[in-house]
């Protein structure tokens, strides 16, 4: 049964959260979260539950899930582990703290849009705040601290999502590490479980934690100080799993500046770097810099299983703190959304916009990665195509690029697609570029991290560009302006002429 926020009188319903837990019982009180009390993973009970609820509610309706109790090898751990935390643009609404948070899928997104955007400056860079510290004994995830011989991961509840994974996966954790140039970097990786107390780190040589090893390296260091952190709120695991921060950054202070308030910090007890205090549980340990192990493979975001490396990083494991009776997330890579996406978002839609001044909207729909849409006011000929080779220039996940003109809303896919049959002529309105700097983890790539890219240009093509010499007017506009009124008396109506419909 669904629980209203008047069920939760004492639920802080509108972000920014604290805490992972205050954004869950938000969602419990939502009506976007369903408890279960056990599942069977040694059978992949989650994996498929996770797959048969995308299919019945789709990415946008489908709630958020916990499991009370949880079987891994053939023991029963207690839990929770919850995942889909992050499926609905409703509830990046109610994280972000917009004022009125409604169902309507499309109207959240627009609503949050364009409330982090009004948090940006000129140049379309999110405002910042510097994170404080406060202490130990204020610090959830110092309830419990284990260290040493003592130290035995195996005991939480971590998954082996799917039968062609490696093993069990930490999957939805960020990595903290710090440098004395190139200051703190916070990233979300995967980390396989190899032991009681190590785990693989998948960090790849061109992204900012790679950098900050390498940069550790050349100075003579043998291992890295890092620091895992796991169950942080929506905000900071959002900032950790984009790319919005420059390296150099920190992604901490920019969390801050989304929520509008400093990040929590406090120290972690074998190293100096902070972790964010509001954590469900941190591991801290080291990261041999000369040594490598082989790691994956691991079902990757596109729904393929993804490669096995020969040599990846691992971090031995010297310490483990948290909260009593710590909340545990699992990502199901290609299932479920890992994480909140409008930070990206905004700053995909501002970085676009500065560059094709007649872009009216950008979306990438969560149910195809790798395809970007675009809608422009085409006033003259080659501005549709000219912005698709910005959007196809600047998006590193899109390869398939779509413009439309901007009468099509291109959060109705059902209208991208209408567009596309019958605006499109794929000989004059099309452009194929051979080799681009790509995602690595696409599966259609001969040569990983290239691919090769489409623009369909669906505007409405003007003689000069290959087009008829006029375009017939649109039927549903025509009723709209011959009865400007009909849809409101629709709609009025609505529920009068379903009265005597039985089903």
């Amino acid at each position: 049964m669904s629980i209203t926020a008047a069920d939760r009188p004492n639920v802080q319903l509108r972000g920014p959260y604290d805490s992972l837990r205050d954004y869950v019982a938000a969602l419990e009180a939502m009506g976007r979260l369903v408890r279960i009390e056990e599942m069977d993973q040694d059978r992949f009970e989650a994996t498929a539950f996770a797959y048969r609820l995308i299919e019945k509610h789709g990415f946008y309706g489908a709630p958020a899930f916990l499991i009370e109790r949880i079987k891994v090898d053939g023991e029963w751990l207690d839990g929770p582990v919850i995942s889909n935390l992050y499926g609905g643009w409703d509830t990046e609404a109610m994280s972000f703290g917009v004022e009125e948070v409604t169902t309507d899928q499309n109207q959240m997104y627009q609503a949050t849009l364009s409330k982090l955007a009004s948090q940006t400056d000129d140049n379309g860079q999110f405002n910042k705040i510097k994170p404080v510290t406060i202490k130990h004994e204020h610090s959830p995830c110092k309830e419990v601290i284990v260290t040493g011989d003592d130290v035995n991961i195996l005991q939480y509840p971590w998954l082996q999502s799917n039968p062609g994974d490696a093993g069990r996966y930490i999957n939805a954790a960020s990595i903290i590490m710090e440098d004395p140039d190139l200051g703190r970097n916070v990233s979300t990786q995967r980390f396989q479980v190899k032991s009681r107390n190590k785990v693989g780190v998948n960090l790849e040589g061109f992204q900012h934690g790679g950098f900050l090893l390498m940069a550790a390296k050349r100075r003579g260091e043998k291992t890295a100080k890092a620091a895992i952190v796991m169950g942080v709120d929506p905000i900071i695991f959002s900032l950790s799993s984009s790319k919005i921060a420059k390296l150099g950054e920190d992604e901490l202070e920019l969390a801050g500046g989304l929520k509008g308030k400093p990040v929590e910090l406090v120290k972690c007890e074998t190293n100096d770097i902070m972790v964010p205090a509001h954590a469900e549980m941190i591991l801290e340990g080291e990261i041999p810099l000369d040594d490598k192990e082989e790691e994956g493979p691991f079902a990757e975001i596109y729904g393929y299983m993804g490669m096995k490396v020969p040599n990846n990083y691992y971090m031995n494991i010297v310490a483990v703190t948290h909260r009593r009776n710590p909340w545990f997330i699992n990502s199901f890579a290609g299932v479920t959304k890992l994480h909140h996406a409008m930070p990206s978002a905004t700053s995909d839609y501002l970085k676009h916009k500065r560059m094709i001044p007649s872009l009216v909207a950008y979306y990438t729909p969560r149910e195809a990665t790798g395809i970007a849409i675009l809608s422009v006011k085409k006033r003259i000929s080659g501005v549709g195509m000219t912005a698709g080779l910005q959007a196809a220039a600047s998006g590193f996940l899109a390869k398939v690029i779509i413009v439309v003109d901007e009468d099509v809303d291109i959060f109705d896919l059902h209208k991208v697609l209408h567009a596309v049959g019958s605006r499109w002529q794929p000989n004059d309105a099309s452009l194929i570029i051979p080799k681009m700097a790509a995602m690595p983890l696409d599966p259609s790539s001969p040569i990983r991290g290239l691919t090769s890219k489409i623009i369909i240009d669906a505007t409405k093509q003007f003689p000069e560009e290959g087009g008829p010499p006029s375009w017939p007017a649109v039927s549903r506009q025509l009723l709209e302006e011959a009865c400007p009124q009909l849809f409101d008396l629709i709609d009025s109506k609505w529920d009068e002429y379903w009265k005597d419909f039985e089903q």
